[in-house]
């Protein structure tokens, strides 16, 4: 019988998991953790989502906060507003942030670096005012006021309540792990490579056929995807809804989760929602110097792990990508590509 080997990656993804898996049961569904766990778990989802388009796609967004918003009142309003089951409304509410991130990604396609930023920014940016305007309220935003009274998930008569978390964090976990499992299925896929060959290196990727303009409006639709699904769930989650998700403190807190786990290092942004998240509570105490310790503590960090802490525990670069992305193409391509990649 074939033994099962299993790379760095997915062996700290497991154990990270299952020691997740079983916390409930040694915290005796302590409200104040739990919740952190749960949040965890939610802005591992976001995090990877976005790195995936970054980090091994190379495409320099800002928008993910706002899909992560788009995906919650999404779900909220058909959840309040037609009465379907949240259970329906999350993947609904994924999907149509898929769609808004596609529509996105049209005039970004084209563009590169900071121009790309600046839309997808664009996006964020005007987010909060839509959904406080005449318009917004027309299709049931709430306006200034957000939604009040978002329907929790039940279950064959059990409805999910604040008081006791552990239910939820099971949703959120299996989400998560879900959400994780096939991102990283995608970064090792031929789906994955192409997505590194066209950042690192787009003239190589062009002339082995690989179209980018395909590959990155595939990008921005599997990252709004999930990233919008978090984003439902914890509309459900927390019960109630406003502008005030869009402020700078979550978009600040994700991309730092993502530095600090290291960026195109699965599970590396996982890593860096746990640490990043506790780390974040705990300097609460601190008041006022929280932000002061917390920065201090990030550019550490980044001084003595610049490629964050997957890259100190797994090491390579991006040139064992680019190679690895060779090996592939041969495979797939035959001879006649292996000398084209030879040559560049």
């Amino acid at each position: 019988m074939k033994a099962l080997k299993l790379s760095n990656e997915q062996l700290i993804f497991y154990i990270v998991f299952g020691v997740f898996g079983i916390l409930p049961i040694f915290l005796n569904g302590n409200l104040a953790i739990m919740n952190i766990l749960t949040m965890i778990m939610l802005y591992a989802v976001v995090a990877t989502n976005w790195d995936l388009m970054m980090g091994y796609a190379g495409i320099f967004t800002f928008g993910n906060v706002a899909f992560f918003v788009i995906g919650a009142y999404a779900s909220g309003i058909l959840a309040m507003s037609l009465g379907i089951s949240p259970w329906l409304t999350i993947p609904i509410g994924g999907a149509i942030t898929a769609g808004i991130g596609v529509l996105i990604s049209l005039p970004c396609l084209r563009l590169k670096g900071a121009y790309v930023a600046l839309i997808t920014f664009a996006l964020h940016m005007i987010l909060e005012p839509f959904l406080k305007s005449d318009m917004g309220r027309a299709i049931g935003t709430g306006g200034a006021q957000g939604l009040l009274s978002i329907p929790p998930l039940s279950i064959g008569g059990y409805t999910f309540s604040s008081l006791q978390p552990v239910p939820w964090f099971y949703v959120a976990f299996g989400l998560s792990l879900v959400s994780l499992y096939v991102t990283h299925r995608i970064i090792n896929s031929s789906w994955g490579l192409s997505f590194v060959a066209v950042r690192d290196s787009e003239p190589f990727a062009k002339s082995l056929g690989l179209d980018d303009f395909r590959v990155k409006l595939m990008v921005f639709g599997i990252a709004a995807f999930f990233t919008g699904m978090a984003g439902a769930f914890y509309g459900h989650f927390v019960g109630i809804l406003s502008t005030r998700v869009l402020g700078l403190d979550l978009f600040l807190l994700l991309m730092v989760m993502q530095v600090v786990g290291g960026m195109g290092k699965f599970p590396g942004a996982l890593l860096g929602a746990i640490i990043v998240t506790f780390a974040n509570e705990g300097l609460r105490a601190a008041g006022v110097y929280r932000l002061v310790i917390f920065g201090a503590i990030v550019v550490a960090v980044v001084v003595l792990a610049p490629d964050g802490i997957m890259g100190a525990i797994l090491g390579g670069g991006k040139g064992r990508r680019l190679d690895r992305f060779r090996r592939f193409a041969r495979r797939a391509f035959g001879k006649e590509t292996s000398e084209a990649g030879d040559s560049v």
